[in-house]
């Protein structure tokens, strides 16, 4: 009403004052700009000028099994939210089990400096859809592929070669206890051997990867998978 006002004494004014016309102009321009700027400031989004932090930990059921998993850890970005998944894949820093940074951009020509030692334990949550458990499979299933004597590694752990024509060729099972290990790996050759170990909650598989060359020190590794079981799932019952 205020603005109104003004404006209608200007105009009886300026009838009177031919030239105090320029002036009207400029004066409505002032006020109008205000105006518009008063109302673009109260208007304007403030919830948009700040993004929102990302959760830490994902809440995420696999198979109908609750796990409470690292957002940095997840490798792929589509499974990066919380409720019902058929699988998630993570990978954590091996011994420290922290997540790892984001990788960065590698070039062509940069790819060479960037190659670097595989230091990650990779872990694939997955829902079984009842099949057969990996405790079966390792009593049940691979005892018909083995050769039949074991060689010691060392005070506890045992080292058992599949034979060639079966299949799992080309591979050995490793196989200790205190603290409990069985990893099926492949062997060296042009590239270095891997490790595969699983395991099963509830609903959910979980499939360890690591390099074969941490068998030396195995019981770290063995300690390590059961410290990630706890810190996303917790004790066993």
């Amino acid at each position: 009403m205020t603005l109104l006002s003004t404006a209608q004494y200007i105009a009886r004014d300026t009838r009177k004052h031919p030239r105090s016309h320029m002036m009207l102009i400029m004066v409505a321009t002032v006020m109008a700009s205000g105006a518009i700027g008063l109302v673009a400031y109260l208007l304007w989004p403030t919830w948009g000028s700040e993004l929102a932090n990302a959760p830490t930990r994902l809440p995420v059921s696999v198979g109908g099994t609750l796990f409470n998993v690292p957002t940095p850890a997840v490798r792929r970005k589509i499974q990066r939210h919380s409720g019902p998944q058929e699988r998630v894949d993570l990978s954590f820093i091996f011994p420290t089990l922290e997540s790892p940074e984001v990788p960065k951009h590698v070039s062509a020509d940069t790819i060479e400096e960037k190659v670097q030692p595989i230091d990650r334990i990779f872990l694939s949550i997955s829902a079984h859809h009842d099949a057969l458990a990996p405790d079966t499979r390792l009593r049940t299933i691979y005892p018909r592929y083995l050769e039949q004597a074991a060689a010691p590694v060392d005070d506890a752990l045992t080292i058992r070669a599949f034979r060639d024509a079966s299949p799992y060729a080309n591979e050995d099972l490793f196989v200790a206890t205190a603290p409990n290990l069985s990893a099926r790996c492949t062997r060296d050759g042009v590239t270095p051997g891997m490790c595969l170990s699983e395991r099963r909650i509830d609903g959910a598989d979980l499939t360890f990867r690591f390099p074969r060359s941490w068998l030396s020190q195995w019981r770290d590794v063995a300690n390590a998978m059961e410290r990630l079981t706890v810190q996303m799932h917790g004790p066993k019952n």
